[in-house]
């Protein structure tokens, strides 16, 4: 019998003074039985980066064919294409070719430096957006997740303020391309 994924809720806050947004929604993330609270709540951050209504999350890793997040126009055409973690550059050079937004947030300090490095000639090739998540701020947002959350995203310039139930963190955003 198959595992099945574990639900989480998020009552989401976003402030980011960068686009002029500001807004609450709700959220409703399925953790792959596969994925760790960590890449979760970095699809999270990700998420909260490109707010817009129309942005969703996708069947994720259950889904090779999929991003783990995109938006699409009122027609059903694919607007953008946005991957967390390190995909693979083939993966990367489908997206970027189909003509949409394409955006990835590696995370994981050390992991995802080493993937851009091994990886920086042919992603330079390519019309993709490279920010890297500090692995540490998303690993102390695990204390304070709950089934049921709080989340305030706060943006201003390149500093990322970040709140889940009673746990605060802030980073740097570091943007490695585009």
């Amino acid at each position: 019998m198959a595992l099945k994924p574990t639900i989480y809720k998020f009552r989401v806050n976003l402030a980011d003074t960068n686009q002029n947004k500001f807004d609450d929604f709700n959220l409703t993330v399925a953790l792959h039985p596969s994925e760790t609270k960590e890449r979760m709540l970095a699809r999270m951050v990700a998420f909260a980066l490109n707010y817009t209504p129309e942005l969703a999350f996708t069947k994720g890793l259950s889904d090779q064919e999929q991003p783990d997040i995109w938006q699409h126009d009122d027609a059903g055409v694919l607007q953008t294409w946005i991957e967390v973690g390190e995909p693979s550059v083939d993966r990367l050079k489908k997206a970027a070719r189909s003509g949409v937004k394409v955006a990835v947030y590696p995370f994981g300090d050390s992991k995802s430096q080493m993937w851009f490095t091994k990886n920086q000639g042919k992603l330079a090739q390519l019309d993709v957006s490279i920010v890297k998540l500090s692995g540490e701020a998303i690993q102390s947002l695990e204390q304070g997740l709950e089934r049921t959350n709080d989340f305030s995203v706060m943006c201003s310039e390149d500093s990322v303020y970040l709140t889940l139930g009673e746990v605060s963190t802030e980073f740097q955003l570091e943007v490695l391309q585009g």
